[in-house]
């Protein structure tokens, strides 16, 4: 149990089996702990956002494996991570460790033991105070601590402007922005401003996206009315 006064550690459980799910989260909300849970890689990139202090992950998920789902994030996400899967071989940990994991949990497996190194993992974890804040779209990262775009973790760079656009559109999905709007926001300039930098700022955007085989770059800017 955690101590009062202290903030919950957050645990992201990832697993497409229902009743497990409920099982562990009862079990370590009882225990003191904030629980999240996903039951597909799509709902893991949206969880992780929030910034879990452990994610115990399943490797046989459909579509995306754990496998490969650690591969993604771990470039990005600083906290232990631990595999519970039925895979025994040899071969099937090493892949797990290069992966990214830090720990091998076997199914069926005690859930007192499971919650033990949980906890051993959570003291020794110093990592977590270096959390970014992120936010993912299929094989496009947004790191906004370090004011980064990555895509297939290849780094693209951005002026400072450029960045600014993306962070604007990005953290308010679905918004329509005219073009003076973007340029009071991004600039700290009204109507006076001319909407034409816009314009060349999201070309410039596009460009590089495309560039770096970003498919959807064209889509960039959909939410302001016409740059």
């Amino acid at each position: 149990m955690e101590k009062q006064g202290k903030p919950k550690a957050k645990i992201l459980i990832v697993d497409d089996e229902l009743d497990l799910r409920k099982l562990l989260t009862d079990f370590f909300e009882i225990n003191g702990y904030e629980v999240m849970t996903a039951k597909n890689s799509q709902e893991a990139f949206r969880q992780v956002e929030k910034h879990p202090d452990l994610i115990l992950l399943d490797i046989n998920m459909p579509e995306m494996d754990g496998l490969e789902f650690c591969t993604k994030i771990r470039s990005f996400i600083a906290c232990p991570i631990l595999f519970l899967t039925a895979r025994v071989e040899d071969s099937d940990k090493i892949s797990g460790f290069r992966a990214g994991g830090d720990d091998y949990i076997q199914k069926p497996f005690s859930i007192l033991e499971l919650g033990a190194r949980v906890e051993a993992h959570l003291r020794r974890e110093t990592r977590s105070q270096h959390k970014t804040s992120i936010k993912f779209n299929e094989d496009l990262v947004i790191d906004y601590s370090a004011r980064e775009l990555y895509f297939h973790g290849e780094r693209i760079s951005l002026a400072k402007k450029e960045f600014d656009i993306v962070e604007l559109l990005s953290t308010h999905p679905g918004m329509v922005f005219d073009k003076e709007r973007i340029f009071e926001l991004v600039w700290g300039m009204g109507d006076e401003g001319d909407s034409a930098v816009i314009v060349e700022h999201v070309r410039r955007i596009r460009y590089k996206l495309k560039e770096h085989g970003y498919p959807n770059g064209e889509r960039l800017g959909t939410s302001s009315r016409s740059p």
